[in-house]
């Protein structure tokens, strides 16, 4: 059992790695692209990716959450708000990557933890702890610091970031896995992707048919590219702590960080490092603090389970004795209660911790900042 339960977390940690590696190295791909403009790529992306699950789900005869889905309004329309906010996020990027602002992308994912938080302040009127509004405090002082720097607000960081932030909080309301929720999306992009595709096709800018084969299969492989880290994800997900993944996430800006400062060659001035520097300065505190609440509240569960079953014999033992004398075993249950509310109460500080920063759009279990699936078209507090 020991050496399974190892062979499914060091499965799990190499499909973590291969996940958040293909997210990082992404930018790599959209220049291939080229000469598709960012809105085509987007739109063949939207196609193909459709076209991908679509396949994934015949296989696996997944389709029961379509027709639950298309009974509730409510979730349908929040799904249609997901495909919408994503549909700004993946523009925002490839666009990005093909205009030469890798870094400045790189930074959206990176402040996204941040503005996930403060999301949960503003509109969910969630409380922090002190660190956690010093590690925010931080985040915004690095904006100004660029803003001042560079004449202009980062609009590309912010717009990746705060699309992607309210995708995860929209998604913890749908509650769908996440190729089910990918194929959901997509279904609700596919038409205005094809009919946007059909129109440059009829006043000749579509390159998907002419600029040969090669170019034509690397559009088509967007839908891959889109989905296998999802999938890789969600192998992860199931495998390994959910602290875990909150630190790997950190890979896939840090990866394209570099690429755009070593392969891509962009400019870092002073007030760039700055900022970025402000940035990594939030990140450590917020995952510090994490961290740290994490142990304290799996030592209160862990102390608090112990007691319960400390108390159980005792109780068992009270509840036998009055029924012998024909009493009608309320000692008994009381005992029971008292034990289960020890472990209640340290599960409502758990899920306080967890729930606190997951309603934020932050995936938890630990309380770690949590794992964004930049490019990934799944909120990080989708249930793998």
């Amino acid at each position: 059992m020991a050496g399974t339960s190892k062979s499914e977390g060091r499965t799990g940690l190499l499909n973590g790695l291969a996940a958040y590696g293909m997210w990082g190295l992404v930018p790599l791909f959209w220049p291939l692209l080229k000469p598709a403009g960012a809105t085509e790529i987007l739109a063949h992306r939207m196609v193909w990716s459709l076209a991908f699950v679509a396949v994934a789900l015949l296989v696996v005869r997944r389709w029961a959450w379509a027709g639950e889905l298309l009974r509730q309004p409510r979730r349908l329309g929040l799904v249609v708000i997901a495909a919408a906010v994503i549909t700004v996020n993946w523009g925002v990027y490839i666009w990005a990557v093909n205009s030469g602002h890798v870094v400045e992308a790189s930074l959206g994912y990176f402040i996204n933890p941040l503005v996930t938080i403060a999301m949960g302040v503003l509109i969910l009127k969630e409380r922090l702890r002190p660190v956690q509004w010093a590690a925010v405090g931080v985040g915004f002082s690095a904006v100004l610091v660029l803003t001042i720097g560079y004449g202009r607000p980062p609009w590309i960081s912010l717009t990746l970031a705060f699309s992607f932030a309210t995708y995860g909080l929209v998604k913890k309301k749908v509650n769908l896995g996440g190729v089910e929720s990918l194929a959901a999306e997509t279904a609700v992009q596919f038409l205005p992707a094809l009919g946007y595709l059909l129109w440059l096709s009829a006043h000749g800018g579509l390159t998907f048919a002419t600029e040969g084969i090669g170019h034509a299969s690397l559009l088509a492989s967007t839908g891959l590219v889109t989905a296998l880290p999802l999938v890789c994800f969600g192998a992860a997900a199931i495998r390994v702590p959910l602290s875990t993944l909150g630190l790997l996430q950190y890979l896939a800006p840090v990866f394209q960080f570099l690429l755009g400062v070593l392969y891509f060659g962009e400019a870092m001035p002073p007030e760039r490092w700055a900022e970025f520097a402000l940035v990594w300065l939030a990140l450590v505190l917020l995952t510090g603090d994490a961290l740290r609440t994490s142990r304290r509240t799996a030592r209160a569960l862990g102390l608090a389970v112990t007691e319960s079953r400390a108390e159980a014999p005792a109780a068992n033992d009270t509840a036998g004795v009055t029924g012998m004398t024909g009493a009608t075993g309320e000692t008994g249950a009381t005992g029971e209660t008292g034990a289960t509310g020890a472990v209640r109460e340290a599960e409502s500080v758990a899920s306080g911790v967890s729930a606190g920063a997951a309603a934020a759009g932050v995936t938890t279990a630990s309380g770690v900042p949590g794992a964004p699936a930049p490019e990934a078209g799944v909120s990080p507090l989708t249930k793998q």
